[in-house]
């Protein structure tokens, strides 16, 4: 809606979700997640149609646009697959120098990252919690906590999704529960 010049945004963030005009949803299944788990005889026992995770993005302007932004919001729930804790699966960006900035807003989490050479850390999310990533660089999100997880990101629109890397050749270490302790190994 326009007056005199002064415009009334079409989407809104309330209640740790997107909506309005060109917001996307997607919803990740465990059965989505194959391959992403180590415990493959806990994934097998599991709930296959059980929800991981949702996103809603913000996309305001064509993929691949120049100087384009898109934002989104994770949900992600509590659980785990064995010992290691529910997650998302993980991508490097296609257009590989194109970095991100993803933002804690509920719950507690781990923001996972590993470089072309393989070589992991991790980073707590919690609500304020700020997290650039750069360019070059996996990242995927894991819920460390017993509510759900919920985080916001903002990414060029030219980067791109790579999932494929990661569902060929995993990422180099996993969060797992040691004693209590969420610990990559």
């Amino acid at each position: 809606m326009k007056v005199d010049n002064i415009y009334v945004p079409e989407v809104f963030f309330t209640n740790n979700c997107l909506t309005g005009e060109n917001v996307v949803k997607s919803t990740r299944l465990l059965g989505d997640l194959d391959g992403v788990f180590q415990d493959k005889d806990a994934f097998e026992q599991m709930d296959r149609d059980r929800i991981i995770y949702q996103v809603s993005s913000f996309l305001p302007v064509v993929e691949n646009t120049p100087g384009g932004l898109f934002m989104g919001i994770t949900l992600l729930y509590p659980g785990k697959v064995g010992q290691e804790f529910f997650m998302t699966k993980g991508h490097f960006h296609t257009n590989s120098n194109r970095a991100e900035f993803y933002w804690g807003v509920e719950g507690e989490g781990m923001l996972i990252l590993m470089d072309e050479q393989r070589n992991v850390w991790a980073e707590r999310m919690f609500p304020g919690s700020l997290h650039y990533i750069p360019g070059k660089v996996a990242h995927r999100v894991a819920n460390i906590g017993y509510q759900k997880l919920v985080f916001s990101a903002c990414w060029p629109s030219d980067a791109g999704h790579d999932y494929a890397t990661i569902a060929a050749e995993g990422f180099a270490r996993s969060l797992m529960d040691v004693n209590g302790v969420p610990t990559l190994l």
